[in-house]
């Protein structure tokens, strides 16, 4: 059970704004919860590790053209043939095209109201994958903040922003039960890169720092005004004491 609440330190100026006091209270209570149970892993084979999608090229060849052509004969004694002429081929081939963005222009997402009993059923929906490559990381992120659905892996903060979208992406996964997926978050450093793929594309975020909060620091999930993620899990290693929390700016945003 969680201790009761305290106030909780001003969010840093950098991008955070306070929420409203209900709001801060029922997330609060969820924070104490997510990342942090030690519940049954669901097994292996119900989370699997989605392999990284690739962009497929476009090319566009046209067809080789050839023009023959026979002059006849002209009036002579003896007749004369000219030679045909040939056209030669013509190779074209178009790049693929990509579009590449930083920001987004759209209302930055609010993140929903945590739910009345964390430990209940959701359905499981996959909505693509994370990988941190310092980190060896690739894994399916799944849509939902329940302990169940992070038992199958990293799960996304509903009403969050999506990767690639302008506002917070935010994202809690277990450190020590179920797959352990942010067991070694604490090694990242301001530079390393954090990967979102899905089906509008690859979005790549870079860390620019790592911090210990308070479970009461709310604010880790509040909008930003500028496309950001956040990774958080329990601290340290097998206790709710603290959380964990990954700061990161979208960096490169490469849609197909």
């Amino acid at each position: 059970m969680m201790e009761p609440m305290s106030t909780s330190p001003a969010a840093p100026a950098v991008r955070r704004t306070r929420r409203a006091s209900t709001t801060a209270l029922t997330v609060a209570a969820l924070l104490g919860l997510t990342a942090c149970g030690a519940t049954t892993d669901p097994g292996a084979a119900a989370a699997t590790t989605e392999p990284a999608p690739t962009l497929a090229a476009t090319t566009t060849v046209d067809p080789t053209t050839t023009t023959s052509t026979t002059v006849p004969p002209t009036t002579a004694p003896a007749p004369t043939t000219t030679a045909p002429t040939t056209t030669s081929a013509t190779s074209t081939t178009t790049a693929p095209t990509t579009t590449s963005t930083l920001v987004v222009d759209a209302p930055a997402a609010q993140p929903i109201a945590p739910p009345a009993d964390a430990h209940a059923q959701e359905p499981i929906i996959e909505m693509g994958s994370i990988a941190i490559p310092k980190l060896g990381v690739e894994m399916t992120v799944y849509e939902g903040i329940r302990l169940t659905t992070l038992d199958y892996g990293p799960g996304h903060w509903p009403g969050s922003a999506l990767p690639g979208q302008n506002g917070n992406v935010v994202v809690g996964g277990h450190r020590t039960s179920g797959h352990r997926v942010f067991r070694d978050v604490d090694q990242l450093e301001a530079g390393d890169e954090i990967i979102f793929r899905d089906d509008t594309g690859e979005h790549t975020y870079v860390v620019n720092r790592v911090e210990i909060v308070e479970p009461t620091d709310v604010w880790i999930v509040d909008p930003t005004e500028t496309p950001t993620a956040t990774l958080f899990a329990c601290h340290p290693p097998g206790s709710t004491a603290q959380r964990i929390v990954v700061f990161s700016d979208l960096a490169e945003s490469v849609t197909t």
